[in-house]
């Protein structure tokens, strides 16, 4: 089967995006506004960009009204953000966060998470998630900013958290960690099942 974007609705195309590139991290991002209002929201269209400076990247969306996410206008007023890494243990929080709500309402309050303060950035971060990022921004990518359309933002991390037990000598522990990932609709996957595989040298005989 062959589809051809141009031929699909918006709707389609991320219906389909959705579904086929599973399972997907989780960007829990928390921001705030010139006026000390605070948001947290998640996002799976998320990544690391590059280790050197670390960077890493969120894509907000439009909403069908045309407004882009609160989470993006707050980062155009404040240049800084936290992304949060959830698990199996702050998924439900995490879950809650994603409800639309005014500017004025707190995320934090209705997920029942705790902020307290970062250490190199004024944005609060979420005291239960595992992971934590701090970062500054460093650029927004527009794509398209009428409804249906979105935008890259990439922030370089000044702090990295973790909680106690995550991370040992170099190397961070799954089954303490215990991430989830974004799949299809209200669907989640846990990381429970791993396999290695090794990376192949170049052979000798290779031109």
């Amino acid at each position: 089967m062959m589809l051809d974007p141009d031929d699909l609705s918006p709707r389609e195309r991320y219906r389909i995006m959705i579904g086929a590139i599973v399972p997907r991290p989780i960007a829990w991002v928390s921001s705030m506004d010139a006026k000390g209002r605070l948001n947290l929201a998640p996002f799976s269209f998320f990544n690391a960009v590059c280790a050197n400076p670390p960077t890493l990247m969120f894509c907000p969306g439009v909403r069908p009204s045309g407004e882009p996410k609160d989470t993006w206008r707050n980062i155009l007023e404040v240049p800084e953000f936290v992304v949060h890494l959830p698990n199996q243990e702050t998924a439900e929080a995490m879950n809650r966060s994603a409800t639309e709500f005014s500017r004025d309402v707190s995320e934090f309050e209705w997920a029942g998470v705790t902020p307290i303060p970062s250490d190199a950035i004024s944005v609060p971060r979420v005291a239960e998630a595992p992971v934590a990022f701090e970062c500054t921004l460093h650029q927004i990518a527009v794509i398209n900013e009428g409804p249906g359309g979105g935008a890259a933002i990439f922030g370089e991390v000044q702090r990295i958290h973790f909680h106690d037990g995550i991370y040992d000598d170099g190397r961070v522990d799954l089954d303490r960690y215990q991430p989830i990932g974004r799949l299809f609709g209200s669907q989640y996957s846990r990381v429970t099942d791993t396999f290695d595989m090794v990376r192949l040298p170049v052979p000798d005989d290779a031109s």
